[in-house]
This record gives structure tokens, sequence and C-alpha cells, in this order.
């Protein structure tokens, strides 16, 4: 026996309110008290009442759907960005379509294509996308948000880490705590966060250790990369006091290498990492790292694009806003746990 649809009048009915006034309600238009918003969401949920989203499109021009376009979909930092962007999307009666362009400017190309006409609005992560690539493959009216993008370009605005402060801020702690040497693991090639991470070290380096020489050993932010970065570290003729990986998930390969070897960590070889992911404090030793905010990173994101897609565009704030991160001193880095601001800046600015 097939159970009768609810309607926008049943709602209405239900809620003892216009039909206009739910219609305002369920399409995020405003104009309506809190009172009344609060009775048709209840009205809506007790009939189980599901919007017919084509016609709600036709009638309002949107389709309550944000995009987020993301290098990749595994790993905790990501599962962690999209339940930041999607959290606050749900708050906001937006729907979320996530795809990846972990495959090249191809792929991240067909990626945003894809979602022209779906969405009302992008989040784009990706070290395929410049300034033409978006000009070529972004309709001129949708709005978008970059994440830790070197595009500048007010047209974009984009939410990036203070990736090089909270580098500094790393290497700085580990000199501090009596680390002679410190080692860098990069991240992969052409990706920004590792660009500006590298940055980070090697300013830090030549402003507190100047006499200490650098030593920088490939990775691609993988935990298999952080192992064989972690081997050939120690095959070096001198094995540097401390290890600063460009991400925490090469900061675990690096760990499990050291264990493999029979080197201890803190005691032989200090350990960090960076984004401070969940795994971080459960290792053993617990991993010293960069912490950010994921996220917050993703939430932010998300709210800046509900901006632009109500049309009250960014003017009050720079195009370029940076989320600061902080040092966490854990067990692998020998020091007394504890978290060390770097100088800039203050906040989300």
């Amino acid at each position: 026996m097939s159970t009768k649809k609810a309607t926008i009048k049943d709602v209405a009915r239900e809620a003892k309110v216009s039909i206009a006034s739910v219609s305002r309600v369920l399409n995020g238009l405003g104009g309506v008290t809190a009172e009344t918003q609060d009775a048709v969401r209840k009205a809506a949920a007790k009939l189980h009442y599901v919007p017919d989203n084509a016609a709600r499109s036709l009638i309002t021009g949107r389709t309550h759907t944000i995009g987020a376009v993301l290098p990749d979909l595994f790993g905790e930092f990501f599962s962690e960005l999209i339940r930041g962007i999607d959290l606050a999307a749900r708050a906001r009666g937006l729907h979320l379509l996530v795809s990846s362009s972990h495959d090249g400017v191809e792929d991240a190309a067909v990626a945003v294509r894809t979602m022209r006409g779906r969405v009302d609005g992008m989040i784009i992560l990706s070290e395929f996308v410049d300034g033409a690539f978006l000009e070529q493959n972004v309709p001129s009216d949708l709005p978008v948000v970059l994440l830790d993008s070197p595009v500048d370009n007010p047209r974009f605005p984009a939410i990036n880490l203070d990736n090089i402060a909270g580098a500094q801020a790393m290497v700085k702690h580990l000199l501090d705590t009596g680390h002679e040497t410190v080692a860098f693991v990069t991240g992969p090639a052409g990706n920004y966060d590792a660009q500006e991470r590298e940055k980070g070290y090697r300013s830090a380096m030549g402003q507190f250790a100047p006499k200490a020489p650098l030593n920088i050993v490939a990775g691609d932010f993988t935990e298999e990369s952080g192992y064989r970065a972690g081997r050939a570290l120690l095959a070096q003729a001198t094995r540097p006091r401390a290890v600063f990986a460009a991400n925490d998930m090469m900061a675990v390969g690096c760990l499990y290498a050291f264990k493999e070897a029979g080197i201890r960590v803190p005691q032989d070889i200090a350990l960090a990492g960076f984004d401070d992911i969940l795994i971080a404090r459960y290792v053993t030793p617990s991993l010293s790292t960069v912490s950010v905010s994921i996220a917050e990173l993703g939430k932010s994101a998300l709210l800046l694009l509900t901006e632009l897609m109500e049309g009250k565009g960014h003017a009050d704030g720079p195009h370029i806003r940076t989320l600061r991160c902080d040092v966490v001193a854990r067990e692998s880095c020998g020091a007394q746990q504890t978290n060390v601001a770097p100088k800039h800046p203050p906040a989300l600015v």
C-alpha cells in the first residue's frame, strides 16, 4: 500500500502558516520570524516532507547544492575537511557534491565542468588550478572560493593556511629544545602547501641555525614516502638530531622506519609533523605537530562561499585570508607538551 507524499500545502497546514512562508523557509529566502522557521521545520520533519528539488530550482534559479573539488578524497586531512564543509552546508540547508582531481589538470577541468549547472557555488583545492584554468573552466557568474592557493585574483577569494609561519615556528621550537640539526621531508613537487612549508623550514634554519646544513629529503605526503625518507635519513653518514615532516602522514611513516631500525624517538632522534590529524595524538610516542583546524578551514570556506552566493561579496575583507597554525609539542620532540603559537597571524584575517 503506497503512502501519499506530503506536499508544501500539508506542511503549511501542519505549521499553521501560509504556503509562502513555508516556501521562504525551505528555500532559505529569509523574511520570516525564527518562530515561523522553527514551526515549518518541525512540521516538515513530522510529515517527512521531501522538497521537489527540480521544481524548486526552476522557481528559485538555485540548486541549493555546493561543489567541492579536492586533490584527493583519501586520508584524514581530506575526510576532516569534507566534514567541516558538509556540517556547515547542512546547517544552511545546502547539499554537498565532492569530486577529486588527483590525475592531473584535465581531470581537474572535467571535475569543475561536470559541476557547472548543478551547484550554486564551488570550493576548489587543487594544485592544478591557476588563474588561466579558472578563467577557462569557471562560469563568470559562479561563486568560487579557493583553498590553499597561490592565485591572487579578487574574483576568486582564497583561504590559505599560514604554512610558512607554522613551519618556522616548528623549526624554531625543535632548535630551542636543543636539537642542533633539523632535517626536512618535503611534500609533492608543485604542491602549494609543500612549497610554503619548505620555505618556512629554509627561512627558520637560516635565521636560527645559520651554521647548520640544510637537510632536505623528498616525500609526497604519503606514509610510504615518509617511511622511505626515514630510511634515507638513517642511511646518512651523520644522522640528524630532529626530523620535521611536511605532513603528519609522512611523520608516521618516518616513525615506523625508525622503530624498525631500533631508533628511539625522541631519545635518539626527535620527530614532528604538520596538520595535527587525529592519529597524531594516538601514535607512540604521541606526535608533535603544527596544528591546523582542518574542519574550521572547511567551515570558513563554506561561510565565505555562502556570502558570495547571497551577493554580499567580500568587500569587507581581503580577498586572501589566512588561517593561523600553532605548534603542538607532544612526546616525539622531547619537550614538555604545550602549544606554541607563531607570531602571526593572530587569527583568520
